[in-house]
């Protein structure tokens, strides 16, 4: 999955217009503007279509763990130069504020089934011998299980 694909996601599943996701940002200590969201939300055959680089996709994160919980103490954490899906779904677990079970759930309303050791594999350090790399497919369904769960009535 692309960053671009991920935000496109996460704006449709929580309804974030453009002012919100500049507030987003601007948590997590970031500038952008109008333009540069309409870029990012464009797909990659339309004319003006940006790829989202990975230090802003962790700088929205970093934001959207901001907005949702509230900024930490002391100083932010930098947003990383370089993500992966396992941070990506780390980032999401922490600014929705989920359980195993809740993730579990979740990902049952996409009817992906996972043990509870399955999934902890992927919030694991990379070194530890039970790390797992989380694949495009747990990701897409896990934000698909958030679709449904945060957006159940799609428009059709």
């Amino acid at each position: 999955m692309t960053n671009n694909d991920i935000l496109r996601r996460l704006r449709y599943t929580f309804d974030l217009k453009d002012s919100y996701v500049k507030e987003i940002f601007a948590a997590a200590d970031q500038t952008v503007n109008r333009d540069q969201i309409i870029a990012w939300m464009k797909k990659e055959e339309e004319e003006g279509y940006t790829s989202m680089v990975d230090i802003d996709m962790a700088a929205f994160l970093n934001g959207f763990i901001n907005v949702r919980r509230g900024k930490r103490e002391g100083e932010q954490p930098a947003p990383e130069k370089r993500l992966n899906n396992n941070l990506i779904f780390m980032k999401l677990r922490i600014a929705l504020n989920l359980k195993a079970e809740d993730i579990l759930e979740i990902m049952q309303l996409a009817e992906f089934n996972m043990s509870k050791h399955e999934l902890s594999a992927f919030f694991r350090k990379p070194d530890n011998k039970h790390y797992r790399e989380c694949k495009d497919q747990i990701l897409r369904n896990f934000i698909m299980g958030l679709q449904l769960k945060f957006r159940p009535k799609a428009d059709v």
